[in-house]
């Protein structure tokens, strides 16, 4: 997606994100993308795929967002190679969202790089300030998870079903909690964690 002709989304600083026509325009075409690809057949690749293509900023190799899907801008979104997005995935893309390659998403997770001022008197002047969202390769993130904004989350990481990740969180590890806290790292003991199945032993279904 050409992005030279959009307008500048600062972060971390106040700004007029609220009530600001020049962002308000730009959301009203990604709903209405969203809108589209949502009410799609799952089964019609290619026009999701063509959506898709309009929509998000940078594309990877065989990204999928399972609808229904839903993001504030589409351009301000970085997918690398292989990426799921399961059912109910939400966006607030405003700081901007990257993920690295083999990032699976599970049903019900938000990322929101938004945030708003506590004086109230800020608040109700529509400022905003806006935090970018990095999420490295190789990560699971659980159901209904919500990553705030300015979060890092290193490569080879699992984020724990329904967890408030609210601070960075390093490579390598299983994290979960309200707020998300890391709980151990992933050892080569995990490779054993499920035993493989064998066909010959279970038969074939």
């Amino acid at each position: 997606m050409d992005t030279k002709d959009r307008p500048l989304i600062p972060t971390y600083c106040l700004f007029q994100g609220c009530y600001n026509p020049e962002y308000e325009k730009d959301i009203a075409v990604s709903k209405d993308l969203c809108w589209r690809y949502n009410a799609l057949s799952p089964n019609d690749r290619e026009g999701r795929g063509a959506i898709l293509t309009r929509l998000i900023g940078k594309l990877g190799k065989d990204a999928e967002f399972v609808p229904p899907f839903w993001c504030d801008y589409g351009y301000r979104i970085e997918v690398g190679d292989n990426f799921y997005a399961n059912h109910n995935t939400v966006m607030q893309d405003g700081g901007g969202i990257t993920f690295g390659d083999n990032v699976f998403i599970a049903p019900g997770c938000v990322f929101t790089t938004a945030e708003h001022p506590l004086d109230p008197e800020q608040r109700k002047k529509g400022l905003e300030i806006a935090k970018p969202i990095k999420v490295g390769s190789n990560v699971w993130i659980g159901s209904n998870v919500t990553v705030l904004a300015g979060v890092t989350i290193g490569d080879n990481t699992v984020i724990g079903a329904g967890s408030v990740v609210t601070g960075d969180i390093p490579s390598g590890v299983v994290a979960v909690g309200v707020p998300c806290r890391v709980m151990r790292r992933i050892t080569e003991e995990d490779r054993d964690r499920y035993p493989m199945f064998d066909p010959d032993r279970y038969g074939k279904g």
